[in-house]
């Protein structure tokens, strides 16, 4: 799942509704893309947390999508930097495979 813009009080209920439908299924694997997102506030790290827990719960894999300096500050001033698994690309992407292949 992309996401863009603002994550914020106004728009984390919307966001924290689809990552709960595409999360109910058994052993869920969600790669949610940050690398376009402006802004985020704690109601949208509160999804984040949420949706990572329920993951968990089903035996399933959350991973977080960001190059972004501020959000990784962002992350480790509020402890929760250990909370979630970080890519600088998406998985799966040209950048991930050159960089294995030359592994």
């Amino acid at each position: 799942m992309e996401l863009s813009g603002e994550i914020d009080i106004l728009t984390a209920p919307c966001i924290g509704a689809r990552l709960d439908v595409l999360s109910a299924r058994p052993l869920p694997d969600l790669v949610v893309d940050l690398r376009s997102v402006s802004f985020i506030d704690c109601s949208g790290l509160g999804v984040l947390c949420r949706v990572s827990n329920h993951v968990r719960a089903r035996q399933g894999r959350l991973r977080l999508v960001t190059d972004n300096p501020r959000f990784r500050r962002i992350l480790r001033l509020t402890r929760l930097s250990g909370a979630f698994e970080l890519c600088a690309v998406p998985p799966g992407s040209a950048a991930v495979t050159s960089s294995t292949d030359a592994a």
